[in-house]
């Protein structure tokens, strides 16, 4: 009896994965609500939903980081739904950075396309830090889940593409997390550590309150 049912259990998996792997494809339906697993599928597939040119032009670097990222996610790309990929373009104008930040959904390559980048990520063990400086060419990876940034170290404007290993990598940038809120700067103070006036300042700066 124990071996029938440990039998049908292993069955179960195998019909259960098989199924899985039936469908080719589950091109996201944006005008219905996202799930933890992504965008339900669109009924009428084109060719169209499996290319994409919003990544051909510049982003605009006129703001506080001197940087932009421009998205090629399932809400921008809907034909990577339930791919388990995804790509972004990076611009970074001179002395532009990315902030400290984490993609708690996969991990991350760069490959830099011009300028100069120095990049680098804190390993969770022994917060270890690896950095590396960047040229043409050059790639790096960033484990899921794990604090890094890139900034332009060069003399011109800096262009990268970065993938993920999933649809949408999720995002929380450290300096916004802390500094874009409405918690009391006296908190913030107790658990960062950080003097009330430069909490204040940053708090200014990002638009937080309290």
């Amino acid at each position: 009896m124990k071996v029938q049912i440990q039998y049908m259990v292993v069955l179960s998996l195998l019909l259960a994965a098989a199924e899985g792997l039936v469908q080719d494809f589950c091109v996201a339906d944006l005008s219905l609500p996202t799930t933890p697993s992504g965008y339900p599928c669109k009924k009428k597939v084109t060719e169209k939903d499996f290319a994409f040119s919003g990544l051909a032009a510049a982003g605009n670097t006129t703001n506080i980081i001197s940087a932009a990222v421009t998205p090629a996610f399932d809400g921008q790309f809907p034909g990577v739904n339930g791919l388990g990929i995804s790509i972004a373009r990076l611009d970074l104008a001179v002395g532009g950075v990315i902030p400290l930040h984490t993609h708690p959904g996969g991990s991350e390559i760069i490959v830099v396309i011009e300028g100069t980048i120095c990049a680098g990520f804190i390993s969770s063990f022994a917060n270890t830090v690896y950095l590396k400086t960047l040229n043409k060419g050059d790639i790096m990876v960033f484990p899921q889940g794990l604090l890094h940034f890139q900034f332009n170290s060069g003399k011109g404007p800096a262009l990268a593409f970065v993938s993920f290993s999933t649809q949408n990598p999720g995002l929380q940038i450290t300096d916004f997390a802390l500094f874009k809120n409405d918690l009391p700067t006296e908190l913030v103070a107790k658990v960062t550590f950080l003097d009330i006036a430069q909490i204040k300042k940053l708090k200014g700066a990002l638009g937080g309150t309290n």
